[in-house]
């Protein structure tokens, strides 16, 4: 199997730098809209079997392009959505993105260790992982799934048996950026490939947002 992990298109949280993890969230921006629409074209050489998305809009709206082109309906599959915030829900401030990300980066050493008002390591590879193999025992082939960014970040780095937290830690992975893994819940998954810009890219990034869950952490 051949998973798609892509991020959704830029919304205003990725702008102001706010941890926004409460579903449905905020709708794409201008340049998310743009960022969507080049998916197509840029992954015209996959062979795309189905398409999935979280249960929060950005990511919707974010495969719809896709959809649209393939021909594919945008299957939403819950377990997808981002990493709760907890306590940190709409802040930005360097206190509360470092005990966000800071919780989330203890999780290699910790799984049990929880966002406060959040979820813990443990229950979140377990609901992202269930979700997966829901997509998995339905299709072999080339799956794309539009997640987030810590979620995707986290999963895949935790997941991969040829990365670990310092490769996860110092890669960025903006927005529509994509992570390939290869592999399958049973046989284990393998890193193939890391953006480190948009999908259709590096016109498409925004270098001046302020983006805590795709930006590296070094």
């Amino acid at each position: 199997m051949r998973l798609l992990l892509i991020r959704h298109g830029q919304t205003i949280d990725n702008v102001n730098g706010d941890l926004g993890t409460v579903i449905p969230g905020p709708a794409l921006t201008e340049l998310g809209q743009k960022q969507a629409a080049a998916i197509p074209n840029a992954l015209a050489a996959e062979k795309i079997a189905a398409i999935y998305a979280s249960t929060m809009q950005r990511t919707a709206l974010t495969a719809a392009p896709l959809a649209a082109t393939t021909g594919l309906k945008v299957e939403i599959l819950h377990g997808l959505h981002e990493i709760s915030a907890g306590i940190f829900e709409g802040k930005s401030d360097k206190d509360s993105v470092r005990g966000y990300m800071g919780t989330i980066i203890s999780w290699w050493k910790d799984s049990a260790a929880r966002v406060p008002g959040g979820e813990s390591g443990d229950e979140f590879f377990a609901r992202f992982t269930d979700a997966i193999g829901r997509a998995a025992a339905t299709h072999d082939g080339t799956v794309a799934v539009f997640s987030h960014g810590a979620a995707i970040r986290t999963w895949a780095s935790a997941i991969s048996r040829n990365i670990d937290e310092a490769f996860s830690r110092v890669h960025e992975l903006p927005n529509t950026a994509m992570i390939v893994l290869e592999g399958s819940p049973a046989e284990g998954w393998t890193a193939t490939h890391w953006d480190g810009e948009p999908v259709g890219g590096e016109d498409l990034d925004d270098p001046t947002a302020v983006d805590p869950t795709g930006d590296a952490e070094a």
